[in-house]
């Protein structure tokens, strides 16, 4: 039987769940982070995960080039040569993993 969604401290519906199972050192470990902030365990973990998964999207989309890759880029765009098959199936790889 399905558990019936439940509002959090904000006012916010949560109707899904994540499990974890942790060994008694990270238990206590995240036990006492919580403690010390004076938040509970579930706020602490919630908010920590989802700083991390903020900053895992951040990086994946932020791209960094050196001067001789920023030039590459450049002349990549001015001077565009022909579309091939790798080129083709490197395109493909590329919406297939990132669903776009």
């Amino acid at each position: 039987m399905a558990e019936a969604a439940k509002k959090s401290s904000s006012g916010r519906v949560r109707g899904e769940r994540l499990e974890t199972r942790v060994t008694t050192d990270q238990k206590r470990l995240i036990e006492h982070a919580a403690a010390l902030q004076g938040r509970t365990v579930t706020d602490f973990v919630l908010t920590s995960v989802q700083d991390a998964a903020r900053r895992a999207i951040e990086q994946h989309q932020h791209l960094s080039l050196s001067v001789r890759d920023s030039e590459a880029f450049v002349k990549a765009l001015a001077e565009p040569r022909p579309v091939n098959d790798r080129l083709r199936e490197t395109v493909r790889l590329y919406r297939e993993k990132t669903g776009v």
